[in-house]
């Protein structure tokens, strides 16, 4: 599946966007939450279609970015693909964490599923509070260095993470993928799995293959 993701600069969020959620799966409010995250100039229209490619159990809920990118919404302003700018990139965490608080109150497992810009959130997410998540998936795309969260040795101690990259990948330039999988499978002390495809930037049938039975065992273990 190919989920659109527009490299582009992207305007500040208003000062206070609401929480645009799509959502699928589990109703039961004590049931595993998988957050999808779409990429830029994307929405949660589009990514919450994974849902049915994932396991039957968990819910589902797609969070629509706060800032507006052309037809579609981005988590953060960049100086640079696959580059967030700091301070946009914590204004919008903080925002996001507010949703999530009511959302999934504490002792309610969240894993994070993001693709491209999303990926680059999520990465973020865990960066900075890696206690709160049960796992995350970076999907095609860059952890976001220099931007504000500790990339430090050790700071995933422990937490699941599915990463996939595209070997033709020509959206996010390649140092920031190899530096990722370098400190993912290295340094995070994550406990990582990790796949490499032949193809460019965009999600494999077989990433969703190996991601449905990724978050089935991640949450039934």
């Amino acid at each position: 599946m190919r989920v659109p993701d527009q490299p582009t600069a992207a305007e500040e969020p208003s000062s206070n966007p609401s929480h645009v959620v799509a959502t699928a799966g589990s109703s039961d409010p004590a049931a595993p939450l998988v957050v999808l995250l779409h990429g830029r100039g994307s929405s949660e229209r589009e990514i919450i279609a994974l849902a049915d490619q994932l396991p039957p159990g968990p819910a589902y809920a797609a969070v629509r970015a706060p800032i507006g990118e052309g037809g579609g919404y981005a988590w953060f302003a960049n100086r640079g693909i696959g580059r967030p700018i700091a301070e946009s990139l914590t204004v919008s965490m903080a925002w996001f964490r507010n949703w999530l608080d009511t959302a999934a109150p504490d002792g309610r497992p969240v894993v994070l599923v993001g693709f491209s810009g999303g990926a680059a959130f999520a990465g973020g997410l865990i960066l900075g509070d890696p206690q709160r998540f049960s796992g995350a998936a970076i999907l095609y795309g860059t952890l976001p260095f220099d931007a504000g969260v500790p990339v430090t040795p050790a700071q995933l101690a422990g937490l699941p993470v599915f990463v996939a990259q595209g070997d033709q990948d020509g959206v996010i330039p390649r140092e920031l993928l190899d530096r990722t999988w370098q400190y993912l499978l290295t340094d995070s002390a994550a406990r990582v799995h990790a796949r490499r495809d032949p193809g460019g930037h965009h999600i494999t049938g077989q990433t969703l293959a190996e991601l449905e039975g990724w978050i089935h065992e991640l949450l039934n273990s």
